[in-house]
Parts: C-alpha cells; sequence; structure tokens
C-alpha cells in the first residue's frame, strides 16, 4: 500500500470535553489511533427527528492506519455515547512520509508506545 492512501482521518463530533478526551484516549490506548486532535468550540446544525437541531460539540481529529479503520469505527460507536454518532473516514493522500509511517507504527504494531 502507498504512503498516499495507507492512512486515514477520521472525524467525529463529541457532546462534551470530558467525552472526547475519554473517547480520545481509550482509542489511543487500544493502538486504534496514533493521535487524535480534540477542537473544543464546533457549532453543528443538523436534521435529527424531523427536526433542525443546534448544538455545540467537539470535534476529534483521528489519526490511524487504513487497515485500523474498521475496528476503530466499530470500537468508537460502542464507547459514543450519541445514538448515531458522527464516525467519517477519509483518506490522506499525501503527507510528510515520517508522520505517516509514525501513524502506522503505532497503529499496527502490538507494541504499546512508539516512537
Amino acid at each position: 500500500m502507498s504512503d498516499t492512501s495507507s492512512i486515514s482521518l477520521n472525524l467525529c463530533t463529541c457532546p462534551d470535553l470530558t467525552t472526547a478526551q475519554s473517547l480520545a484516549r481509550q482509542l489511543v490506548e487500544r493502538g486504534l489511533a496514533a493521535c487524535v486532535n480534540i477542537l473544543p468550540g464546533v457549532s453543528s446544525v443538523y436534521a435529527w427527528q424531523g427536526q433542525v437541531e443546534q448544538a455545540e460539540e467537539v470535534l476529534l481529529l483521528i489519526k490511524t492506519a487504513s487497515e485500523r479503520v474498521e475496528t476503530m469505527q466499530q470500537a468508537l460507536a460502542q464507547l459514543h455515547p450519541y445514538e448515531v454518532p458522527e464516525i467519517i473516514s477519509l483518506p490522506v493522500s499525501a503527507g510528510h512520509h515520517p508522520y505517516i509511517q509514525w501513524v502506522r507504527e503505532c497503529t499496527l504494531s502490538s507494541a504499546t508506545s512508539c516512537e
């Protein structure tokens, strides 16, 4: 697999900072993500059960190896408090080679830590 499709950037919104921090930590601890950025202050407008809703949310940017996306999504869906959590995966089309290798090492090795 080439570097341009070997990692994935995943987006997930959370109801609050505490939930976001907990989910991020669990994904990294389980080796399902190399890094998760937590972006508070996201204002979301969305359709839900026939209504237009608006909420303040926290966005997670989750980096993982492409081979781990399905497992990461399953774990995230089980841990997430939303009935239908937003979990979107985007292939990375380009990136700094050492960073891509680091993400892959962290998420594909059985080691609990990576350098």
